[in-house]
């Protein structure tokens, strides 16, 4: 399995965009905690969570290929578990079906963190420090807000064993933590 540092430098060559870096280190944060939590390997749930949306800015106009292109780039850097939760990702579009607790906790921590993202932008400070769970409740409830971030997904952290209200408070807290390093 690759370093921490060299899924970094993947991340860096492969996306351009720094949204799209800040979101994949959200997304390492988050699924690195329910990793801990669950007493799973927070190495692989983090660096799957890293490199999630390695293709995605050569993909982004083509979802039907999200996730195939970064499991072709991973094969044999990341085990397995992590490349077909990538490719469980994209399940609506894939061959692979999220089965296993990482599938279902990608899916899960990919829609929160955009779930996130998205509060903090209909906030007037537009910072993360002013968006309490009560705030990111009260979105996560609302089906007319941000509804690309389809509350379905984010409920799969329920087949972890982690409930949605558990998961969204230690989700936003993550962040809270690295926020400095998302500039949010």
């Amino acid at each position: 399995m690759l370093a921490r540092d060299e899924a970094f430098t993947l991340i860096k060559k492969y996306l351009r965009n720094d949204e799209n870096i800040k979101y994949a280190l959200a997304v390492e944060a988050i699924l690195r905690e329910m990793a801990k939590r669950l007493d799973k390997n927070e190495e692989l749930w983090g660096l799957t969570g890293l490199l999630h949306n390695l293709d995605y800015e050569f993909t982004n106009n083509d979802p039907e290929n999200r996730g195939t292109l970064a499991s072709q780039i991973l094969e044999g850097l990341l085990p397995e578990e992590g490349i077909n939760a990538i490719k469980a990702n994209n399940y609506l579009y894939s061959d692979y079906i999220p089965v296993t607790s990482l599938d279902k906790a990608l899916i899960a921590a990919v829609t929160l963190t955009g779930l996130i993202f998205a509060t903090i932008k209909s906030i007037p400070s537009k910072k993360l420090s002013d968006v309490d769970i009560n705030v990111l409740y009260t979105r996560f409830n609302d089906p007319d807000f941000a509804p690309k971030y389809n509350r379905s997904r984010i409920k799969l952290c329920v087949d972890t064993g982690v409930e949605v209200e558990t998961f969204l408070a230690f989700g936003l807290q993550t962040l809270k933590e690295i926020a400095d390093k998302l500039e949010i």
